[in-house]
């Protein structure tokens, strides 16, 4: 890649989304780093590597069709003439509940974020790549491909990223673009500890009943979070394959990172039934 080359990583300002954009600009490539406030944008100008490209700070709310695209607009303004060579959707977030309580809001923010944000993206910023030939990115989870109990909004939406990913794949091929997915397993990101946050406040919508009932699953999901929090891999390690993706001659369609997702993905793929897979991921979560 050389210094003329761009990339756009949502979700810049923390975890993965932080290590992706740092990992680029050390490579000497000029990053865009979104981020939805001044003080993020400030700080992740203040992480730039020392030598490196300064990281650029972009205002933008996936969420936001408006905003979105006045980052698009601005992002433009800065290129000239150029294009974006790589848009990497690494913007999300987890909702925890069971589904059988989980409010539809919180649903629809989980979908609106992680599904629907990718597209907002994907559409605003297309014009730039195409003028490239250029790449995207979508960061999506183990959970994209194996889902757990507590986490089916997170998992729905991941699963429905794959889907996404790989129709646009196809669809960007006649334009020599190329898309890749990457499936991290568990990785230290402050997305832990807002994913408690988040589901400790959901958790007083449930019914004291639906509390009773799901009692076994909430505390072994709690404490599956605080591990995660603890022993859970190196957000380079996500970076590092997201700079393959970008740079690679031939880059793979799909990306497994860390060792729990691979093995996983391994048994989900090859070795195990639904029924199976079901069974072990119940006793190792200690469920009955």
């Amino acid at each position: 890649m050389t210094n003329t080359r761009s990339v756009l990583v949502t979700g810049a300002s923390t975890g993965i989304g932080h290590a992706i954009a740092t990992d680029l600009a050390m490579a000497g490539i000029r990053v865009f780093g979104s981020v939805r406030s001044q003080q993020d944008a400030d700080a992740l100008v203040a992480a730039t590597p020392t030598g490196a490209p300064t990281i650029i700070p972009v205002l933008l709310d996936v969420q936001d069709t408006a905003s979105v695209r006045a980052a698009a607009d601005t992002i433009e303004q800065q290129l000239g003439t150029d294009g974006l060579w790589g848009l990497v959707n690494n913007a999300g977030i987890s909702v925890a509940s069971p589904l059988e309580y989980i409010p539809e809001d919180a649903f629809q923010l989980q979908m609106d974020v992680n599904l629907t944000g990718v597209l907002r993206c994907v559409q605003a910023f297309l014009p730039l790549l195409k003028r490239t030939s250029g790449r995207v990115v979508n960061i999506s989870s183990i959970s994209g491909r194996v889902a757990f109990p507590m986490i089916g909004a997170y998992a729905t939406s991941k699963y429905a990223l794959e889907g996404l990913s790989d129709a646009l794949r196809l669809e960007l091929g006649v334009h020599g673009m190329e898309v890749s997915v990457v499936q991290p397993g568990s990785i230290a990101t402050p997305i832990w500890e807002r994913s408690r946050a988040r589901a400790t406040e959901l958790l007083t919508q449930v019914p004291e009943h639906g509390i009773t009932e799901y009692r076994q699953m909430i505390d072994q999901a709690v404490g599956t979070t605080e591990n995660h929090g603890e022993e859970a891999g190196d957000p380079q390690l996500v970076a590092n394959v997201v700079r393959h993706a970008l740079t690679a001659k031939r880059p793979r369609t799909r990306y497994q990172v860390g060792k729990d997702a691979k093995i996983l993905l391994f048994l989900r793929r090859w070795l195990l039934s639904d029924r199976r897979l079901d069974k072990l991921i119940r006793r190792n979560l200690g469920l009955h």
